[in-house]
């Protein structure tokens, strides 16, 4: 992002502020996130913000976790649980505080001059491949999972360590242990919860 669209961005937003308008907040990235042309994987991804990258939300879906902001430069859809917001003074995770946070409600419309590809035979849906520290489990983990068994997510793509897990999959956590675990194409992964990252993959 220029220097001159930074300052303009921050300049939008304070004259909202000192307006009383309570339509855009600032949230900052967690981690790399893809920002996309719609509210869901299956659409195109315009780019990507880096970790750390500060933009201006507009709001989210109503009873939906997918946002639309202007960051780097771009304007698209991203997902709560990968922003962080001030709340009371200290950073928090959007998607957790979003009843607190009162934040604003936006709508999407999908027409015929959207693109929404659709998966074809090979295409990729897990997130890019990134460099990441398998884990070994403890062996009680396994046990916890087959007694609590999660809803299986089918996705287009190979299952491998440092894949990121789509935004919709549901992650389920496991007493005091610090990741969560999916099942994705039948196949049980841990989940490193920050990331969505697959640490590791029971064969």
């Amino acid at each position: 992002m220029t220097h001159k669209l930074k300052l303009l961005i921050a300049g939008s937003f304070l004259a909202l502020m000192a307006g009383g308008a309570s339509a855009a907040m600032v949230a900052t990235t967690a981690d790399d996130i893809s920002v996309r042309s719609g509210p869901g994987e299956e659409y195109e991804e315009v780019g990507l913000a880096t970790r750390g990258s500060s933009g201006v939300l507009d709001g989210c879906l109503e009873g939906s976790s997918w946002c639309r902001m202007d960051i780097n430069g771009m304007r698209g859809w991203v997902y709560a649980e990968q922003l962080n917001v001030m709340y009371e003074g200290s950073p928090v995770v959007l998607e957790q505080h979003m009843s607190e946070l009162d934040v604003p409600v936006v709508a999407f419309e999908k027409t015929g001059s959207i693109n929404v590809p659709q998966p074809g035979p090979g295409d990729e849906k897990l997130g890019r491949v990134e460099d990441i520290d398998a884990i070994t489990p403890p062996e009680n983990i396994i046990t916890y999972m087959d007694q609590n068994p999660a809803q299986e997510v089918e996705v287009q793509g190979d299952v491998v360590i440092g894949s990121a897990v789509p935004a919709e999959a549901p992650l389920i956590a496991i007493p005091d242990y610090q990741y969560r675990y999916v099942r994705v194409n039948n196949v049980p992964v841990l989940v490193e919860p920050e990331s969505r990252r697959i640490v590791y993959i029971y064969q």
